[in-house]
Order: C-alpha cells, then sequence, then structure tokens
C-alpha cells in the first residue's frame, strides 16, 4: 500500500517528468478535511464489525473447525488494517509513529489478502472435495495455516517499516511519513514493493479464488440442494466485493510499475494515475468493513450464533429490569406500611 499523510494519499515521486508539476492528492474537496474522516469513519466501521465477529467466534461459537480459525484471522487481520486509518490520519510526527503505522498497515494488508484466499481454499475443499478434505480441514491445519500466513505477511511487511521515513512538504512544511530507499538502490526497492503487492493480489490469490470459486460453481450447478441458490449468490458476491475492491488498486500499482519502466511517464498519464490511487486505496480500504458482512454475518451459522446472543442479551435486561421494577415496588410498599408499638 502507499504511504499516507494527514491530508491525502501520498503517491510516491518518481521523477519522471520534473517539468511536470505533480498532483499526488485526489480531486476532492477540501482533502485536508475529507480524507481524515473517511478513515476514521471505515475504522468505526471495521471496529464495530469485526469485534463483534471476533466475540460471537469467541464466547459462542467457539473455534472447532478450519472455517472458525480463518474467519477469526481474517477479522483480526482487518481490525489491524483499519486500527492503522487513524493512525495515518492523526498520528504525530515522529520517526517512531512513523514505523510503526508503516508497519500495523502492511502487516493488515498482506495478512488480509492472504486469508480471504485460505478462505477460498477452504470452502473450495469443503465442498468439491468432500471426503478427502476432512482430513485437512482440522483445527490444527487451520493454525498452522494461519501462523504461517501471518509470518509471510511480517516478512514482506519489514522492508516498508525499515525504509519508512518523515520528509518534510515543501509547501506546508509538515512532515509525510514517506519511504526513504538508498539511492543506489531505489528504482529496485520500488518496483520490488509494487511487485510484491501485485503478486500477493492479483498474481497469486485472485487466481487462486477464481479457481475454487469455479469448481465450486461447477458442483453446486450439479447439486440438487434447495439451498444451492443461496451459495451461488454468496460466492458471486464474494468474488464481485474482491475484484470491486482490490483490482482497482492493483492496476494502478501495476500502472505506476510500468512508469519505473519508463512507460506512460507522460505528464498527463502520471497526474492521472496519481489521482487515481487515492480513490482506488479508499476503495480497497473498505474491503476490512464488508468482510464481517460477507463471510460471518450471512453464514447460516454465525447468523443463528449471532440471533441467540442478542435474544439473550435482551432477556437478560428484561429480566433485571423487572426483577429491579419488582424490587422498587416491594420497598415502597415496605415504606408506606405502618409500624404498630409496643408500648
Amino acid at each position: 500500500m502507499r504511504s499516507m499523510n494527514t491530508s491525502a494519499s501520498e503517491i510516491y515521486d518518481y521523477d519522471f517528468n520534473l517539468t511536470c508539476e505533480q498532483n499526488p492528492s485526489p480531486e476532492l474537496p477540501d482533502g485536508s478535511m475529507v480524507l481524515p474522516v473517511l478513515y476514521d469513519l471505515l475504522f468505526c466501521l471495521s471496529l464495530l464489525g469485526n469485534t463483534t465477529v471476533l466475540w460471537v467466534l469467541l464466547r459462542y461459537i467457539k473455534l472447532k473447525t478450519m472455517t472458525d480459525v480463518c474467519l477469526l484471522n481474517l477479522a483480526l487481520s482487518d481490525l489491524i488494517l483499519a486500527v492503522s486509518l487513524p493512525l495515518w490520519a492523526h498520528y504525530s510526527q515522529n520517526l517512531a509513529s512513523c514505523k510503526l503505522t508503516t508497519g500495523v498497515y502492511q502487516v493488515g494488508f498482506y495478512s488480509g489478502t492472504l486469508f480471504v484466499t485460505l478462505m477460498s481454499v477452504d470452502r473450495y475443499l469443503a465442498i468439491v472435495h468432500v471426503v478427502s478434505a476432512m482430513r485437512t480441514r482440522t483445527l490444527h491445519y487451520g493454525i498452522t495455516a494461519s501462523i504461517t500466513i501471518w509470518v509471510i505477511a511480517v516478512v514482506m511487511a519489514i522492508p516498508q517499516t525499515v525504509f519508512a521515513s518523515l520528509e518534510i512538504d515543501d509547501d506546508d512544511k509538515s512532515f509525510q511519513c514517506l519511504p526513504l530507499y538508498p539511492v543506489d538502490r531505489q528504482q529496485f526497492w520500488k518496483m520490488l514493493q509494487n511487485f510484491s503487492e501485485n503478486t500477493v493480489g492479483i498474481f497469486v490469490c485472485l487466481p487462486i479464488m477464481i479457481f475454487c470459486y469455479v469448481q465450486i460453481l461447477v458442483v453446486l450447478s450439479k447439486s440438487r440442494n434447495s439451498k444451492k441458490d443461496k451459495a451461488v449468490k454468496l460466492i458471486f458476491t464474494i468474488v464481485c466485493v474482491f475484484v470491486v475492491c482490490w483490482v482497482p488498486y492493483n492496476v494502478t500499482v501495476f500502472l505506476q510499475t510500468l512508469q519505473l519502466f519508463e512507460i506512460l511517464n507522460t505528464c498527463i498519464a502520471s497526474k492521472a494515475i496519481n489521482s487515481a490511487m487515492g480513490f482506488a486505496e479508499i476503495i480497497a480500504l473498505s474491503h476490512c468493513c464488508v468482510n464481517p458482512v460477507i463471510y460471518a454475518f450471512v453464514g447460516e451459522k454465525f447468523r443463528k450464533s449471532l440471533g441467540k446472543v442478542l435474544t439473550k442479551q435482551v432477556c437478560w435486561r428484561y429480566q433485571n429490569r423487572v426483577a429491579l421494577s419488582h424490587r422498587d415496588t416491594t420497598e415502597k410498599e415496605t415504606s408506606n406500611t405502618p409500624v404498630k408499638s409496643d408500648y
């Protein structure tokens, strides 16, 4: 993901054309206020949805299957990504905060995409290879796969975290958290970062998702299950949401990579790509708010568990109110009863 500052999404300065006045900010009115508000809104929505998922999973559903483990880690990943958003918008301007925010953001970005892919593989095994997958879709394998993904995400986040640095904006003299690569290896690290994001986003994870869900649709099309239509709609929603949220961002990153090879490095192209990146980032970040709805609230098992939880909470509150009301009535009756004297 690109590094951000308090006013807008900051795009790397590739120095394609020094005479071209770059405009890295998306064309939003009063961007210094709009983007922080958007980040805070996305954070609140993600916090509400993902904490609800974690609460229900840990307290009521418990972790029994690989699917439960995947859902838990996906919610954690989305929360990590969401937590970085208000930090980008309101972070204190010091190097430690810059590196911490960058690291949190990168880990959330990579782990989120990988866990979405793992969920796709899990559904593929559960539907296409029902019998043979009984040994692999266990709690043990789910934990092992999750640990592996977290390790991969941390390793891939290290370069951006190490190179994260504070630079002074010449226009308003404010600090910006940007990657500062070694001068002699600047081109290499920029290309490596873009290639890493594209590899995870569209070259590996997206093809795996498409393969898994195409195979699932083939199996469901031959099934006589009455719930087939709901499953097909859910699968279609999963793929479409992922494509809508992440493909624009990854395509924009790929276009920036072409600029590194001195392709599309005209002034007009640079401005268009920089502006597109600002909007693509916001669309991509919204995926962490949608995940709880797709993977949890739409799922029958989670929906029933959540319904039981809410029912218990409503009944508990109602019983407390009745008990409190009964106690107040009893106390009033007691206080109004005349006390007989023994004298």
